[in-house]
């Protein structure tokens, strides 16, 4: 039997997983920023987004173990091979630090 999904290939009884962001968790990860500032996040995952750059949020819930009080920043990350890209898109924008 097989079936195809987006997410997994079933042949025979055993799932190999073809998600889309498989590369992306077998790639190394550079840091672009740290921020305590949800809209400066949400505004340079977009510009990358349009640029067609994966970008993630790192320790979006963090501040909730601590109380949510927003003092513990998040982490936008990049594949390192999309890091010199990312950092010239930002800069661009005036999103770098």
């Amino acid at each position: 039997m097989f079936i195809d999904s987006p997410f997994f290939v079933t042949c025979n009884c055993h799932a190999i997983d073809i998600c889309a962001t498989a590369a992306y968790r077998r790639a190394t990860m550079k840091e672009l920023f740290r921020t305590t500032d949800p809209l400066r996040m949400t505004r340079a995952i977009d510009l990358l987004d349009d640029q067609g750059v994966r970008a993630f949020a790192f320790d979006q819930h963090m501040s909730v173990l601590e109380g949510s009080i927003g003092i513990l920043p998040q982490r936008l990350m990049v594949a390192d091979r999309d890091h010199f890209i990312a950092t010239a898109i930002l800069r661009d924008a005036g999103l770098d630090e």
